[in-house]
């Protein structure tokens, strides 16, 4: 199992969503990505994202005015 950590600080809206969306498209099931963000937005957008592709966001947390979400990739369906 790969955790990895993605750093999307200094962008806005949409590109943090993009930016995981792609990076989870080359991790396998079961992986985890941990985003950086300073957008705050991203605490609905990417949840949002996920819900919809089907990953489980493991945590959300708010640390010095960045954003970090943890995400486990799940089999695409």
């Amino acid at each position: 199992m790969a955790h990895e950590v993605l750093d999307c600080r200094r962008l806005l809206c949409p590109m943090p969503v993009i930016r995981v969306q792609d990076r989870i498209a080359q991790l396998q099931p079961g992986d985890e990505l941990q985003a950086v963000c300073t957008d705050p937005g991203v605490m609905q957008d990417i949840p949002a994202w996920c819900r919809i592709n089907g990953h489980e966001v493991l945590e959300q947390k708010v640390e010095d005015d960045e954003y970090i979400l943890t995400i486990r990739v799940q089999e695409n369906t």
